[in-house]
């Protein structure tokens, strides 16, 4: 079965060169100059993974993420950065992203984060769709409702929509709840790679706050033990 990758790049030399790394490992690529481009491509394909660069002419790529996620698409996005755009790169996670690799960068990092993306997209995919027959695990506290075979996520009772890897954190936290784990330990249990640099997890716990707390900003839920990590309280 296929597996469709986008690019999104608008130097046609980076473009060509991730497209070939991506091409040599099986995968059927679809390249486009800017954000507009990359919707667009997104919009006819079977894309299962988005690589996008974040500053490009016509539509950044920051723009093109959100614009994708409040379509409703789901496959993972990861950010192409340059060091100076550090902030781009958060609001890029802010607004969807699932990671992101800084130029200039190593192929083989790029490829490696492309098949640990693509891993956990499909293994949500098939927990959504019912693919794998293991008994149902539900997980409660208070109103918050999450199940792993479903990959479903309610808060009383209203669904919840959260990204592959949110959810994946957020079912880390839930199973073990009133347990701190640090923001290094979340990166290695998600990722399941070394923790190098856990930027991405703060932000991956504001969106998931934003996304099941009434108050964000005084949750009932997903709270920081400041200088430790973070935790579901019981």
């Amino acid at each position: 079965m296929e597996t469709h990758v986008l690019v999104v790049e608008d130097d046609a030399e980076i473009r060509e060169g991730v497209s070939i790394y991506l091409k040599n490992q099986g995968y059927t690529v679809h390249g486009a100059a800017n954000g507009k481009e990359g919707l667009e491509v997104a919009a006819r394909g079977d894309i299962r993974l988005a690589i996008v660069d974040v500053m490009m002419p016509v539509m950044d790529g920051v723009t093109m993420v959100m614009k994708l996620r409040d379509a409703g698409y789901e496959f993972p996005v990861i950010m192409l950065s340059a060091k100076s755009e550090d902030v781009d790169k958060i609001t890029g996670l802010n607004l969807g992203a699932d990671d992101y690799v800084t130029k200039p960068f190593v192929p083989m990092e790029l490829l490696a984060r492309v098949h640990s993306q693509l891993r956990r997209y499909e293994k949500f995919l098939r927990l959504a769709g019912g693919g794998e027959e293991t008994q149902r695990r539900v997980y409660t506290v208070g109103g918050l409702e999450l199940c792993e075979e479903t990959a479903e996520v309610t808060v009383d009772g209203a669904p919840v929509r959260l990204t592959p890897l949110e959810f994946r954190i957020l079912t880390l936290l839930m199973k073990n709840p009133g347990r701190v784990f640090s923001a290094e330990e979340i990166y290695e249990r998600v990722w399941n790679e070394r923790a190098v640099n856990t930027d991405t997890i703060m932000v991956h716990v504001r969106n998931i706050r934003e996304k099941i707390e009434i108050d964000p900003k005084n949750p009932r839920y997903l709270k920081v033990v400041w200088g430790i990590g973070y935790k579901i309280e019981k």
